[in-house]
């Protein structure tokens, strides 16, 4: 969907909206044992820039999935939307869990194949 467009053709291209991306779900997934400082999150979210997580937890909030608190310290914690949407990731996580080490070993595998090969 393209930036300024207010409408979505259904439910899932909203949620993609929102959690898509790389560092969004896990931020989510940092958040959601509770109330967090930026640095904590800056932690606990391995990689990502703090130029990134800044501009990430300004989009989670503009869509109403992040609180932040600010006097007297800046805190992040979910909103009812959040922990809603928390919870149906959940299951997305356990798949990843699940299959962690399958989509590894086929990663791994086509690393090894030459460029243009077909499996098949």
């Amino acid at each position: 969907m393209a930036k300024g467009e207010t409408s979505y053709i259904c439910g899932l291209d909203a949620a993609v909206d929102v959690v898509g991306g790389k560092w969004k779900p896990m931020i989510l997934w940092a958040l959601h044992d509770g109330t967090h400082r930026f640095g904590e999150l800056r932690r606990q979210v391995s990689g990502v820039s703090e130029k990134m997580l800044i501009q990430q937890l300004r989009e989670l909030e503009r869509d109403g999935i992040v609180h932040r608190e600010v006097p007297p310290r800046v805190e992040y914690s979910l909103t009812e939307p959040g922990r809603a949407l928390n919870a149906a990731l959940l299951p997305l996580g356990q798949w990843g869990d699940d299959y962690m080490d399958q989509i590894l070993a086929h990663k791994a595998r086509a690393a090894c194949e030459p460029a243009g090969a077909s499996t098949g």
